[in-house]
């Protein structure tokens, strides 16, 4: 069984930081593209970031240059660096991963069950 845990969501004011962390666990063999997305109320899931296997990354032109993802796949965990946070980025902010259980099995698309995002004004 395989699970995405997030964690660091919290209250910040505006202008300040958080780091999410997205830690994977269970039977993995290996983990392909990694990302994040978030869910305002009455909005749409969007997605937020990107890290590739490589460490090649895309962001959404709202947080670009504010934010910052990564990956340490020794402790199959991602991370998500959110600096100058605006009311705006209210949110809750899910990870996802594709990941192969076995050499000889596709990937599958995993999700975490979210962490709020709260940013006061």
């Amino acid at each position: 069984q395989v699970q995405l845990v997030e964690s660091g969501g919290g209250l910040v004011q505006a202008g300040g930081s958080l780091k999410l962390s997205c830690s994977a666990s269970g039977s993995i063999f290996s983990i392909n593209t990694m990302n994040w997305y978030r869910q305002a109320p009455g909005k749409q899931r969007e997605l937020v970031a990107s890290i590739s296997t490589i460490g090649s990354t895309n962001y959404a032109e709202s947080v670009k240059g504010r934010f910052t993802i990564s990956r340490d796949d020794a402790k199959t965990t991602m991370y998500l660096q959110m600096n100058s946070l605006k009311p705006e980025d209210t949110a809750i902010y899910y990870c996802n991963a594709g990941i192969r259980l076995a050499w000889n099995r596709g990937y599958s698309d995993y999700w975490g069950q979210g962490t709020q995002v709260t940013v006061s004004s």
